[in-house]
């Protein structure tokens, strides 16, 4: 097989068997991963693209797991990336819905006329039988001509049984007419797979060849879509339509009314996890009486014994912002519990089936500014972490689409550590003002949006989504996912907070911060009308977000002052934290032009808001 188009991260296995995970988003085809590559998990970026891919080990084999696609092609990076990873395998391992197979075996086929060795996992074959679906899975496999495995991988049943098919993985029966055409290129291209590919008009692949694109992609999707229809015909036997409450559950999360009542039910439920339970009893814990309680003063007292606190080495290692001080407590004690909480949350919103459906709720608000329904899922974890959310804007399908949702996130959009602290400085100054700190973020959202989606050029793109079943989630799938995420999400921020740490110690040595705080001072107090002292809680904000606002609570301020401040704080620029993921997601140019932006943004809100209500 011509392995030419391997990239990088292919080519680090080349001298290994490739055993690859396909199959549409929402199969369940990361429980086969994790089920079979045992300890070693490498998750990356694929070059070029932010689209990661799950690599492990089988024994001797390299075992990958492609993002879900429903075609092999070159329409975004999860096919392009899907279609490099699938055209380098020596087997692959197609998950398939029992309960979509109209749907999946699209791609099965597809793979099937790629001529590449294959076995077929018919997964949740549980709720088809729940549902009155009936398949014959042994005609399915004389069918397509490659064994065919059923399987319920959350109950682990029928994993084990895949696994041990590996070994019988052949050649599927191809379409004749597309086989022949295929076999017309092969003196050509060298590839069985990537003629196919070429055939069906894929302009990459054929560049790699040097010879022109097929224009026969119609064509052969036709085809391809009438031999599912005739297959799902001999195959399936449906019961009559039955309204089951989880359809009916899945209708109500769309409807205008239903949908909207719904939504804000699991926004409560999502806060009181993690806004309340997490970022208030458990960081209490950790960050407070574990971190600031006994590791701080223990890992003081250690080094010490060998560097003064007042020192400049002591000052980075253990002082205020010390990489062993602030950057273990904050990572350990505040991070990580949240970063935990929020996968929990989304791992759990992902398995029930409702994230999709939340995402084709808010497509047409989302639209407006801009984006399209998916957008959604990254500013809700905005909420609770702006560096989490602004990881998340990977699962956007363009540059302009990430740029935006960034720039929301990083400017109107609070932490959940924050919001504690602003709802807690609300609260005192009554509903009404509490209502008018709203609205002006509100305002500032849609206006943001809003001149983003108008200056960078291009539209948001449409919002395809499969609608998977609305279920119960499986505790050890939301578990594995949750610890998975939670792990590679650390192991890549714990750098950028050291750096962030090292740069203020560095500051606050030389005088810069105080230099700093001085600057800013005459802009709080002539444009925003604010005390002198609030420029220090400006600083500390840039530090950490709640240290900010925070740091208001001991100012002396009016009630229309609190809101002045707090419309501030919170459109103010990203933590040093939230900086380097910043710098890290969107390269150096377009974090520092987010970061510039949010004080002319923050301090030009601000004011014009103090011109009006002091």
């Amino acid at each position: 097989m011509n392995h030419s188009c391997c990239a990088p991260a292919l080519q680090e296995v080349e001298d290994k068997k490739k055993i690859v995970l396909a199959g549409n988003p929402n199969v369940g085809k990361s429980i086969f991963f994790g089920a079979w590559s045992g300890i070693y998990v490498d998750v990356s970026n694929f070059p070029g693209t932010t689209v990661e891919v799950t690599r492990g080990q089988v024994g001797e084999d390299a075992l990958f797991d492609t993002p879900g696609v429903y075609g092999v092609s070159s329409f975004n990076d999860e096919e392009r990336v899907a279609r490099d990873v699938i055209l380098s395998a020596d087997v692959v391992v197609n998950v398939v819905d029992a309960t979509h197979l109209e749907r999946d075996l699209f791609l099965t086929l597809q793979i099937i006329d790629m001529g590449l060795p294959m076995v077929v996992a018919l997964n949740f074959c549980d709720e088809a039988a729940a549902a009155g679906i009936e398949i014959d899975s042994r005609h399915l496999s004389e069918t397509l001509g490659v064994p065919v495995i059923p399987t319920a991988a959350v109950k682990n049943r029928g994993i084990s049984d895949v696994f041990a098919a590996l070994p019988l993985a052949r050649p599927g029966k191809e379409h004749p007419e597309v086989e022949q055409a295929v076999h017309k290129l092969l003196d050509r291209i060298d590839s069985h797979p990537e003629a196919l590919m070429v055939l069906e008009g894929d302009k990459v692949v054929a560049e790699r060849h040097n010879v022109e694109p097929e224009n026969q992609r119609e064509r052969i999707y036709l085809l391809r879509r009438q031999r599912v229809n005739e297959i799902v015909e001999g195959v399936v036997t449906r019961p009559e339509k039955s309204a089951r409450f989880r359809d009916l559950l899945g209708r109500l999360c769309l409807h205008p009314a239903s949908g909207l009542l719904i939504l804000l039910g699991v926004l409560w439920s999502c806060y009181q996890l993690i806004g309340v339970w997490v970022a208030g009893d458990i960081v209490g814990l950790t960050e407070e009486t574990i971190m600031q309680g006994h590791w701080e003063p223990w890992i003081r007292e250690i080094i010490g014994s060998y560097v003064t606190e007042q020192s400049a080495l002591g000052q980075i290692l253990i002082g205020e912002f010390g990489v062993f001080t602030m950057t273990v407590t904050y990572l350990l004690g505040l991070l990580l519990p949240l970063v935990i909480g929020f996968y929990a949350a989304l791992s759990i919103l992902e398995d029930s089936g409702y994230l999709p459906r939340l995402a084709t709720f808010v497509d047409r608000l989302m639209t407006s500014i801009g984006l399209n329904g998916r957008a959604v899922i990254p500013v809700i974890l905005g909420f609770g972490c702006v560096q989490l959310g602004t990881i998340t804007t990977r699962i956007l399908g363009s540059k302009r689409e990430r740029t935006i949702a960034t720039s929301i996130l990083n400017f109107v959009v609070p932490c959940s550590a924050q919001l504690g602290v602003i709802v807690g400085m609300l609260a005192a100054v009554g509903m009404k003002l509490s209502l008018a700190y709203v609205l002006v973020i509100f305002l500032c959202l849609a206006v943001l949006g809003t001149v983003l989606n108008k200056a960078i050029p291009g539209q948001s793109s449409a919002l395809l989504i499969d609608l998977p079943p609305m279920r119960l989630p499986r505790i050890g799938n939301v578990l594995r996912k949750t610890a998975v995420r939670s792990y590679f999400f650390m192991k890549e921020a714990y750098v950028w907070f050291i750096a962030g740490s090292l740069g203020v110690s560095i500051l606050l040595i030389s005088g810069g911060l105080k230099a700093w705080q001085e600057l800013v001072a005459p802009l709080t107090v002539g444009w925003l009308s604010l005390p002198k002292e609030a420029s220090t809680a400006f600083v500390m904000g840039m530090v950490r977000r709640d240290f900010g606002a925070a740091g208001l609570t001991e100012l002396a301020l009016s009630p229309w002052q609190v809101v002045v401040a707090l419309v501030v704080i919170t459109l103010f620029v990203p933590c040093i934290a939230s900086l380097m993921i910043l710098f890290k997601e969107r390269g150096t140019k377009e974090a520092l032009a987010v970061w510039a932006g949010a004080w002319v943004f923050a301090f030009s809100v601000g004011g014009l808001l103090a011109r009006i209500v002091l």
